[in-house]
């Protein structure tokens, strides 16, 4: 089995140093960061937009995995594209014509991600399950951090994972929310590929250490 990627999300972070955060998770060995992009409309919450992505972009050679909790992301990938995103994940829930919004990042040559609400049934993805790189189960609402996993995620993970291995796609399965070293175990279990985690990583430095523990809990 791959090994597991840890994405720490951002938005648990001291936003006040971001430049410093992100050279600290890189020397800690972390790959991924997780951009929780907000627009308060979709959600009830406002983070940040293209031009901090492509300020982080300057001083950062992580994969910006980069997560749109926005209405009618159609009007925005180019700009996240050239701001430096490296995966642009869209939620099936915000927008009416999803295959077409898929093909629009494709088109930019950036990795293709779908994010899935808690209610929004797997099926939902199942037809564009071969043209993605990444579905994404959120297992909390999604708007803000620190919520607790929501466990009928993983019945969703365990069906995606079944629907991608019977159509022959080389998606990954992302699950983010509540995730932390006492539960990724039974997250990876039922077929996740890439783990977010943001207060329950940020909150406990040396970020190398908790990387570690992440990735002992997962191989558990």
């Amino acid at each position: 089995m791959a090994e597991v990627i840890l994405s720490p999300s951002l938005l648990s972070s001291d936003f006040s140093r971001l430049a410093d955060e992100l050279a600290a998770l890189q020397n800690a060995g972390v790959s991924w960061v997780h951009l929780d992009v907000m627009d308060g409309a979709f959600v009830p919450n406002i983070t940040f937009g293209p031009p901090v992505i492509q300020a982080m972009r300057k001083g950062s050679t992580l994969f910006f995995d980069t997560h749109l909790m926005i209405e009618r992301p159609e009007r925005y990938i180019e700009d996240f594209a050239k701001a430096g995103a490296d995966l642009i994940c869209v939620h099936a829930e915000a927008t009416v014509h999803l295959e077409r919004v898929c093909d629009m990042i494709a088109k930019t040559g950036k990795k293709v991600g779908v994010a899935l609400n808690p209610a929004t049934p797997a099926e939902a993805v199942k037809y564009l399950l071969p043209q993605l790189d990444l579905v994404l189960v959120m297992s909390v609402n999604p708007g803000f951090g620190g919520q607790s996993f929501i466990h009928f995620s993983l019945d969703k993970i365990s069906e995606l994972k079944t629907m991608i291995r019977t159509c022959g796609s080389k998606a990954l399965i992302q699950v983010d929310g509540g995730v932390t070293p006492e539960n990724c175990a039974d997250i990876v279990g039922a077929g996740a590929d890439v783990l977010v985690s943001g207060s329950a990583f940020f909150n406990f430095p040396p970020y190398a250490e908790r990387l570690k523990t992440f990735q002992k809990a997962c191989a558990s």
